[in-house]
């Protein structure tokens, strides 16, 4: 019991993530910036001075588990860590606690692809951000997100997400683009059995 509840905290799972930064003159612990900043966004929390912001407000409910020696990061710090860190090496960390937690999803998960708004910029030719979400709905958490290849569509997407979600006893939900029989397949494949354990 106790090893189940220690798989599930996000502390422990962030540990994973490299520090990216010079070995000096470090004001704030890596794992205080990259925890308040999760914490932030699953708070509801959108941009850099939100989170930063947000963080200030619950700066002696963040301090019982962090150890905060340089007070809250500014949202010029948290920025320019964010920018460091390895995008795979968050995102696997990342996963690893949301499928600990999902592990217990019952109910409703709804896949479906989004395109990030202002993602694109037409002056140096970069499309937008389209990524292929999988959302648990009735613990409203994301369970897995991948981003959509420029090159392909969500159809070749759509497998890969299923691949690394445990989806046992829910209800998939997925729009038309996705009603495709490989997909199909491959939902009733991991709805009916023990595909986690």
């Amino acid at each position: 019991m106790e090893k189940e509840k220690k798989d599930i905290l996000l502390i422990d799972c962030m540990r994973e993530i490299p520090d990216p930064r010079a070995p000096y003159n470090q004001r704030h612990k890596f794992l205080d910036i990259i925890i308040i900043a999760v914490t932030a966004v699953l708070a509801g929390m959108d941009t850099w001075n939100e989170i930063a912001d947000w963080a200030a407000s619950k700066k002696q409910w963040l301090g019982t588990f962090l150890e905060l020696p340089g007070g809250i990061p500014s949202h010029d710090t948290i920025n320019r860590v964010f920018q460091m860190i390895e995008p795979e090496k968050f995102h696997d960390a990342f996963f690893r606690w949301a499928s600990a937690v999902s592990g217990k999803v019952k109910g409703v998960v709804a896949i479906d692809g989004k395109t990030a708004r202002r993602s694109r910029e037409e002056a140096g030719d970069i499309k937008p951000i389209h990524t292929v979400s999988a959302w648990a709905v009735e613990s409203s958490l994301v369970l897995g997100q991948l981003c959509v290849d420029e090159k392909t569509n969500e159809i070749k997407t759509i497998p890969e997400l299923l691949d690394i979600l445990c989806l046992e006893g829910c209800i998939v939900t997925i729009d038309a683009m996705g009603t495709q029989k490989e997909i199909a397949r491959k939902i009733i494949h991991k709805t009916q059995i023990i595909s986690c354990r």
